[in-house]
């Protein structure tokens, strides 16, 4: 009776076990519905997008192109998302290699004596052996195998971890575009606000050189008895003001040139530019389209996109392991206790295989 208690209870418990690994994983997040989308974009149906252009197609000024080139290779941001990007491409691999099966080699050699006086001791001391045929004290053994282990991926873990892997990677490389991005767009905004301070010292300096012809000419008017002392001051008030401009504009150059050195990844130094016609410089045409394109074209939200897939895959991967695991295991090599049958099969062949549920 307490035999079939014991069956039945074993029983049960394998057939709850077996029910549970049966049910498989499910989904955890739904996507959302989407909202109804407008006909038109402000009454425009042109899909005609700026984002597709490369920035050297864009910007036409050279030494604005030596420049973005310049940070595209030394700025230290984008050199540190680029190792992070290449830290991503490893999990990758690694995540692959759990697809296949672990296997190492092991090796040993050990010596064994036996005392007398001990539960084996004795039993070698009181039993009658033929000479030559005694176990060897103290007893050496030496082994060399190879053992492998594959876990089943069943519940599609492995897979759920190496996509969820995959899209990280994916991921970090948007993060990187957006940063080249914001890189370019802050260095032209930068070299275009160099020009337009280089412009305005320009007018400065010739309003500078004006309003000091007009108080010498004041101060000869005031020898001269035609005019007051006030007006010698008013003028003199007038050129100390726009020479106080000056020295702004100048801080402010210097610090734009700094802030795209920064940028580039090099020392303070000047930044070479043709402020030349600046006035007449007229950009292209920028093309927004229509808001799905505004969307796809940015890269921090495709960035997103793809760091919430691979969460998605990580919560389904990790509800995974309450699961129970299939491993295989098998093993094979060689042991004796003389290096002379070390080699000698199949007397001396050792091997295994297994299969284990392991919940």
């Amino acid at each position: 009776m307490l035999k079939k208690i014991i069956y039945s209870s074993a029983g049960l418990t394998l057939f709850l076990v077996v029910l549970t690994a049966c049910k498989t994983p499910s989904s955890v997040f739904e996507k959302p519905a989407l909202k109804s989308m407008p006909a038109a974009y402000h009454s425009s149906k042109d899909t005609s997008d700026s984002g597709k252009i490369k920035w050297k197609d864009f910007f036409h000024d050279p030494n604005l192109v030596a420049l973005i080139d310049s940070a595209l290779k030394r700025n230290q941001e984008l050199n540190i998302t680029l190792q992070e990007i290449e830290i991503a491409r490893n999990e990758i691999r690694a995540r692959k290699g759990e697809y296949l099966p672990f296997v190492r080699i092991n090796g040993g050699a050990d010596v064994e004596k036996t005392g007398l006086y001990t539960r084996y001791g004795a039993n070698d001391a009181t039993t009658d052996i033929k000479p030559g045929t005694a176990t060897p004290d103290p007893l050496q053994n030496y082994m060399l195998g190879a053992y492998a282990s594959w876990e089943l991926d069943v519940w599609n873990k492995l897979h759920n971890a190496k996509n969820a892997a995959a899209n990280r990677y994916l991921a970090s490389i948007e993060g990187k575009n957006f940063l080249v991005t914001n890189l370019i767009s802050e260095i032209a905004e930068s070299y275009y606000e160099l020009l337009m301070l280089d412009n305005q010292l320009e007018i400065v300096k010739k309003n500078i050189a004006i309003q000091s012809n007009a108080l010498e000419m004041v101060r000869l008017q005031k020898q001269a008895a035609r005019v007051t002392e006030l007006a010698v001051k008013k003028f003199e008030a007038e050129v100390f003001n726009t020479r106080s401009l000056q020295f702004g504009i100048q801080q402010k150059i210097i610090e734009a040139e700094n802030r795209i050195n920064f940028l580039t990844g090099r020392y303070p130094q000047p930044v070479a530019r043709n402020s030349q016609g600046f006035d007449q410089l007229i950009p292209d045409s920028v093309r927004a389209g229509i808001p799905s394109q505004l969307l796809e074209n940015r890269p921090d939200i495709r960035q997103a996109e793809r760091q919430l897939i691979a969460a998605r895959l990580d919560v389904r991967s990790a509800k995974a392991n309450f699961y129970p695991a299939f491993r295989i295991t098998a093993g094979m090599g060689y042991e004796a206790f003389n290096p002379a049958f070390f080699l000698k099969t199949p007397e001396s062949m050792l091997y295994s295989l297994a299969g284990d549920l392991v919940s």
